[in-house]
Parts: C-alpha cells; structure tokens; sequence
C-alpha cells in the first residue's frame, strides 16, 4: 500500500501509486541487495585500529576498512545521539521534524521512515538495539527517562512497530554495556568526578528491551549487550533468508554509551591499561566481535556478497558524567555535544562485494542522512518528491564519477544557537560568539580561523547557512 498525508496523518491507499515514485522500476527480488545499518553510541573517530588507536583491537572493523569503503569525513548529522539516528531513518537534518536533543522529538507522522519505503518495496524490516526516537511506553516513569519523554511520554510515543518496522528488539535508551538489566553500582574515582551511574548493584536499571507494545523481553538477558542484540538480529535474517525475502536490518549498539561496563574476558586483553580504559576498551573489543560475528553468518548464509553493511557511529566520544569515557577523536578537536570536528566526524564504512570489488577510501564529506537516498537508489526507488532531503546519493562518489560533494552539509547545534556549513574543503562554523572559517584538510584540528582572511567566502557560505537554517527552522516550527 502506498501513502499519503492529509492533516499531517497517514492515509492508506489502495494500488495508487504516489509517493515512491520509481517503484515501478526498482529492481527484481532476486537482485535487490540486503541491507543492515550499524551504528556504535558515542564511539569516537579514533577508537578504532584502522585510524590509527594505538591500543584498541577492532579486527573486523579493520577488516572492512580493507575490503571496502573507507570514510575519511563521515559525519553524525548530530553532536549527539537521537538527532543522528532520526537522520538516518529520515534522510534529513533532525530539526525540521523536532528531534534536536536526547529525549527529546520523535520520528512525526508526517516523516517517511525508511523503513515504510523498503517495505513497501517486499522487504522484511527489524530494529535490535537503542531506538531512542520516542517512547516506547505511554506509562510515565516506567523508564529511565527524563525531558520531554519524562514530560509527556504519551506526546511522544513511537516505537519501531509503529513505523513499518515488522521485528523489534529495542530499548527506549541507553543501558549497560555488560548485563543490560543490571544496575553496575556507582562508577566514581574522585569526588570531582561526579557520579555518572549511582544506584545499587544488581538491582533493575529501569530501561527494558521491548519486543512490542507492553511486551518486554527477559531471556537471555547476561553478558555483553552487542552480543544479547546480535542474538535477535541474526535469527532474524536466517528466517528472512529462509524466505526468500530481502530484509533491512538496523543494529544499534550501545557501545561505548555509559554505563560503560567490560566483561572480564574482554577486560583481560588490556590489563595494561587502568580500570576505567579497560572497561572502554573491553566493551568495544566485545562489539567489533560481534561485527564479526555478524560477517561469518551473511557468508555462512551465502548472502554476504549481495547485502550492503554499512558501519558509523552517531556522535563523537563522549568527555561528560564519567571516568570511563575515554574515547579517541583521533586527531580532531572536540568531542560529543561539540561541533568540532570532534563532535561529529565518526567512523564510517560500506561493505557490499557484489557491487564494491576493492577497497575505496573516500575524503569527501558524507553523512548519515546519505543513508537514504543512498540505499533507495540502490534499490531502484526514487526520493518522494513532497520533501526537502539533506542528505544526498553517495554512489557517484563511490563509483569514481564525480569527485566532489554535490551540494554543502549543515548542522545544527544546541537548539541552533550553533551551526556548521561544510563543504568539501571549508568549513563555516556560526555561534553567538561569532563566525570562523577552516580549512578541514589542511586543518582538520580547526586551529588557523581563516574568517577574517577568506571573507568573501566566509559571507558566500554564510549566506547559503541562513538559507539553509531558516527553512530548517520553518519546518521545526510548524510541528504542533
């Protein structure tokens, strides 16, 4: 069935077709590729060997690194969590549908998730892992949750199987990284410090896994939590492959989010290193094996060669609340929550051996919100045409026919009192202190403001950021 919108509400309709334009001519069942979006929680642009960690073990990632498309300057179209994970499943900047801070918006009525469109198209959807797009219960303070969640959770409720998604296995939020149920204990070295996790060890955390509405998940619940999610993912695509149908997949870990607890085996691979980095390094060590994991079932499957596995994270690495965040942003300057370079280029990469025969590297800018039209040229589908995207096709770039970024990547920061026009070399950012101007591949560290310098570009971009912002904003502001 397709879609459309009136008063802000999907209408159904029968065998008309509307918004996916293009369905017509997307491609047969047995050539449509498979599809799974990976996304870590706060895992910076440094934490993984192949940029360069002088520590941590990634193999899998690295692997990929080697096998297929690595980005240089992939972005978090957010300097933090729910933002970036409304872009990917949106294709636009999160602020033109509300989703500008953690717990707060959720994927409107009036958003087309990808998730609709690829169904609507024969696949089978899921969604393992963090959601944190909106509630997933309607009762106050069953959560651990605050703000607008906390406020008004049944404003807010939306879970996955609301939103074209057949097969969830999701929680509202963060939870810990080793025995998600369980509270770890108060995670403190000095009083400074303060008390990023303060609660009773062992007691419940308050955030559960939901499987529906009302419907919680217990079993098999201990260990590490990338391996309790790729414990529902891949059964999910053993039955998809039994099948025959495509599928999409999304497997959000909560790696490295706080709390940030390692399991003992993981630990002992860096008993070097001080508790708290051991715990950090440990968790994301567990993730990357579940990254491989994941791999050795696709080829098992033989459905490796025709599913596109794309990797990122949705922020840089957090610095706030606890000891154990000690993430790497490599050689860049700030950290999540920061515009900085920082704050939202992450670790990003593509493997899809039917289409992608030798390992790309690419420097120029891309973004979460490309998923989208991305992976809908992929399959055949145009871009309903209703609606501004920010988010732009990256297989040109992938392909090696053009070489440059078809139009800028803007960003939006602390309810837009901040901003960021980027392009290809320059990068504008505005706050209320003023404008600077880097240049990111000389620069990447934004230290030489080239504002006063470079002013007729310094203005050209800023003109087309005031654009660009103002019909963000307009959108925000037409959410009831």
């Amino acid at each position: 069935m397709n879609k459309i919108y009136i008063n802000k509400k999907w209408i159904r309709l029968i065998a008309i077709p509307l918004l996916v334009i293009g369905i017509t001519n997307a491609q047969s069942e047995a050539e449509r590729p498979n599809v799974i979006l990976i996304m870590t929680d706060d895992q910076g642009w440094g934490d993984t060997g192949y940029n360069g960690h002088p520590h941590l073990k990634t193999p899998n990632l690295d692997r990929m690194s080697r096998e297929g498309v690595r980005f240089d300057r992939f972005y978090s179209a957010a300097a933090m969590c729910s933002p970036t994970r409304g872009s990917v499943y949106t294709g636009r900047n999160p602020y033109r549908f509300g989703i500008t801070f953690a717990m707060k918006g959720r994927l409107e009525e009036t958003e087309i998730p990808i998730t609709s469109v690829v169904k609507e198209a024969g696949y089978t959807t899921g969604h393992f892992g963090k959601w944190h797009l909106g509630t997933l219960s309607r009762t106050k303070g069953d959560q651990s949750r605050w703000g607008a969640f906390e406020e008004d959770p049944v404003r807010y409720y939306c879970p996955p199987w609301e939103r074209d998604v057949d097969q969830s296995f999701v929680t509202e939020s963060k939870v810990p990284t080793w025995d998600p149920l369980l509270h770890p204990g108060q995670i403190i070295t000095r009083p400074t410090d303060g008390a990023s996790v303060a609660g009773l060890k062992g007691s419940s955390y308050g955030n559960d896994y939901f499987v529906g509405e009302g419907q919680i998940e217990t079993e098999n619940m201990e260990g590490d939590d990338s391996r309790i999610i790729m414990d529902r993912a891949i059964p999910f695509i053993q039955k998809a492959v039994d099948r025959e149908r495509s599928f999409f997949a999304v497997i959000w870990f909560h790696t490295p989010h706080s709390p940030v607890v390692g399991g003992d085996k993981y630990r002992a691979m860096y008993k070097e290193h001080p508790e708290d980095t051991q715990h950090y390094y440990a968790c994301v060590t567990a993730m990357d094996e579940q990254v491989g994991r994941l791999r050795s079932t696709l080829s098992e499957l033989g459905v490796a060669d025709n599913t596109m596995l794309w990797f990122c994270s949705d922020n840089g690495p957090a610095r706030q609340g606890s000891p154990r965040h000690v993430g790497s942003p490599g050689h860049l300057s700030g950290y999540k929550l920061s515009i900085q370079e920082g704050g939202i280029r992450v670790p990003g990469l593509l493997v899809w051996p039917d289409q992608i025969k030798k390992p790309i590297t690419i420097s120029e800018p891309c973004v979460t919100s490309d998923y989208f039209p991305t992976i809908l040229s992929s399959l055949g589908i145009d871009l309903p045409n209703d609606r501004i995207y920010d988010g732009i096709n990256l297989w040109p770039l992938i392909k090696g026919e053009s070489n440059e970024r078809t139009k800028p990547i803007g960003f939006l920061n602390k309810e837009a009192a901040e901003a960021v026009w980027m392009g290809s070399r320059y990068k504008l950012v505005s706050t209320p202190k003023g404008d600077q101007l880097f240049d990111i591949i000389e620069d990447p560290a934004e230290r030489a403001d080239l504002s006063a310098s470079l002013p007729s570009l310094t203005q050209a971009m800023k003109h087309q950021l005031i654009l660009w912002k103002t019909g963000v904003l307009a959108e925000l502001d037409s959410i009831p």
